[in-house]
C-alpha cells in the first residue's frame, strides 16, 4: 500500500482514539530527533509503521540491573539499521531508553502492551537475588514488573550476560539472577556476551518472526547457530598456541601475536562465534585487539572468570 494512503489511514485511526494530527506530528518529530533523522523522512515512515502495526509482533524491552550497554549495542546496528528494525520489522511498544515518550505516557504504553499480551519480551539486566529492593523502577520492584510482563509473553529473550546468567551483578552483593532463574517455567532464549551482539539479537528476532518459535538452543538456552564453537577453535592466535608460544611480556613486540592463554584468556572454554562474526560491523573483537577473551558468553562470567587479566 502506498505510504501516503497508509499515512492517512494511520492518522484517521489515531484521531479516532483521541490523538490529534498535531500531537501525532510532534511524536514523529521527537522520534526523528531521537535517531537524528529528518522530520520529513520520519513522518511517513512512522505513519507506515503505525498502519502496519497489526502485522508486526509487539516487543517490550525491560531493563533491570544493567549498564544499558546492550541497548547501546542494539542502537548501533548497521545491517540492518536500527531505524529499519524499529519501523519495518518489529513494533517496539516499550523501551525506557529508546522511546520518545516518558513518565505517564511511557507507562501507559507499557500497560496497554501487557494487557494485550502475545508480545516478545526482551530483558536487559539481571534481577536481584539477594533482595528485590535492590532494583526498583518507577517505585515498583523490578521483579514484579518482570513477572507481570512475562505472564503474557510468547517468548522471553535475555540479552547480554546479566540477563542471561546474572553477569557482573551476580558478583556483587545484589547476587543478580538471569531470566532462567527469575522466570522458571518460561521459554527463555539466552543471548549472552557483554554486551549482547546486535546480530545475535536481530537474527533471533527474525527467526521467531519467520517460524513463530525460538531457534534451536543448547543446554544453556543459547542459540546453537551462535554458540556452538569455541573461541579457541577459530582464534587467529591458535597457531601460536600449537607452537607453544605464550605471551609473557605485554611490552615485548616479538610476542604481540602469541597466545594469550597464560595472561588470562578464556577462549579455550568459551563458546561463541566472535572470531568469525566479530564486532562493530565485523571490524574487530577482544583477542584481535590484544586482549584475552573474558568468557562473557559463559554462565561463570563475571565471578568465575576473574581476574580477566593475569600478569
Amino acid at each position: 500500500m502506498p505510504v501516503k494512503r497508509t499515512h492517512a489511514k494511520a492518522l484517521a485511526r489515531l484521531e479516532a482514539r483521541g490523538l490529534p494530527r498535531r500531537d501525532f506530528l510532534k511524536i514523529c518529530t521527537a522520534a526523528a530527533a531521537t535517531f537524528g533523522l529528518s522530520r520529513l523522512i520520519v513522518v511517513d515512515r512512522v505513519a507506515w509503521a503505525v498502519g502496519a502495526a497489526a502485522s508486526k509482533p509487539p516487543v517490550l524491552w525491560l531493563e533491570g540491573q544493567d549498564c544499558a550497554g546492550c541497548t547501546v549495542s542494539f542502537a548501533g546496528s548497521l545491517h540492518p539499521p536500527t531505524m529499519q528494525i524499529l519501523l519495518e520489522t518489529i513494533s517496539l511498544r516499550y523501551h525506557e531508553t529508546l522511546m520518545a515518550a516518558a513518565g505517564r505516557q511511557a507507562e501507559a504504553a507499557y500497560r496497554a502492551a501487557v494487557e494485550q499480551g502475545g508480545h516478545v519480551l526482551v530483558v536487559e539486566g539481571s534481577v536481584p537475588g539477594a533482595d528485590d529492593r535492590f532494583c526498583r523502577i518507577g517505585g515498583r520492584l523490578f521483579r514484579e514488573i518482570l513477572e507481570e510482563a512475562a505472564a503474557g509473553a510468547v517468548v522471553v529473550i535475555a540479552v547480554g550476560a546479566c540477563a542471561s546468567y546474572g553477569g557482573i551483578p551476580n558478583a556483587t552483593v545484589t547476587r543478580g539472577l538471569g531470566m532462567d532463574q527469575a522466570l522458571p517455567g518460561k521459554t527463555v532464549v539466552n543471548l549472552p556476551t557483554c554486551p549482547v551482539h546486535v546480530e545475535h539479537l536481530v537474527g533471533t528476532l527474525l527467526h521467531f518472526l519467520a517460524t513463530g518459535k525460538p531457534p534451536a538452543l543448547d543446554s544453556l538456552g543459547r542459540p546453537v547457530a551462535y554458540f556452538s564453537t569455541l573461541i579457541h577453535d577459530n582464534c587467529r592466535r591458535r597457531g601460536a598456541f600449537e607452537n607453544g608460544q605464550f605471551l609473557t611480556d605485554w611490552n615485548d613486540p616479538k610476542q604481540k601475536d602469541w597466545c594469550l592463554l597464560h595472561r588470562g584468556c578464556k577462549g579455550p572454554y568459551t563458546f561463541a562465534d566472535c572470531p568469525a562474526r566479530k564486532w562493530d560491523d565485523g571490524i574487530n573483537f577482544c583477542i584481535d585487539c590484544g586482549a584475552g577473551c573474558m568468557g562473557c558468553a559463559e554462565p561463570g562470567f563475571y565471578d568465575e572468570m576473574s581476574p580477566l587479566f593475569e600478569g
